[in-house]
């Protein structure tokens, strides 16, 4: 398990340093209004790779799997800063049609990861805690897409240039693939729980005494 974390740790390290030095090139800079597809390129890699590689390998899903989702779900109050999109789009950086559903999805989502890792990570709320995951993966999905079509809803607005250049581009091409792995790893444990509760309860139950 200590070589899957050191492994899976640089392999973060190794992303963040290849995205960063892109950016840096200005190879994902796109006047256009919309991604381009060096971004979504950027972005579907790692998602791409991990899907592979937790199908793929058991040792790596069981080294996934032991990943404490309290951890995992806490580093979505990051997203807070979706304010960015919504201070943006006030001076016309950001298109409107996607920085402001982006913004407020991204807050309502950093807003409450923090309490939903304290009290919804366990069994007993096993249905809300995968809910909140799924809302979070479709609050990311929204934001790509729109990040993707802003020119053709609002073909008028501001262009998505900003989220191509740094800081910016760190967002799609590192924290959006990152923030879905970690989704999906909850929903993945949470599935897991209820299948543990009950054999939990199986190995307790009293075993009846035959009838003398």
């Amino acid at each position: 398990m200590k070589n899957y974390g050191k492994l899976t740790f640089g392999l973060v390290v190794g992303w963040f340093l290849l995205v960063l030095s892109a950016s840096a090139l200005h190879l994902f800079k796109n006047g256009s209004n919309r991604f381009g597809l060096a971004v979504a390129i950027a972005a579907l890699t790692p998602m791409v790779v991990f899907s592979l590689w937790f199908a793929a390998s058991e040792r790596f899903r069981a080294f996934a799997l032991s990943l404490n989702p309290k951890v995992l779900t806490s580093a979505h109050s990051w997203r807070i800063v979706g304010f960015t999109f919504v201070l943006l789009e006030a001076p016309g950086v950001l298109p409107g049609v996607f920085a402001l559903p982006a913004g407020y999805g991204d807050m309502a989502v950093g807003a409450t990861a923090s309490f939903v890792a304290w009290k919804l990570a366990n069994p007993s709320h096993r249905n809300s805690f995968i809910l909140w995951q799924v809302l979070g993966i479709a609050d990311l999905v929204m934001a790509v897409s729109l990040g993707t079509t802003a020119g053709l809803l609002s073909p008028h607005a501001p262009a998505m240039a900003a989220m191509t250049v740094l800081p910016l581009s760190l967002v799609p091409t590192l924290l959006v693939p990152l923030f879905v792995i970690f989704h999906t790893i909850c929903i993945a444990q949470a599935r897991t729980w209820k299948v543990a509760s009950e054999r939990a309860r199986q190995t307790t139950r009293p075993v009846p005494h035959p009838a003398i």
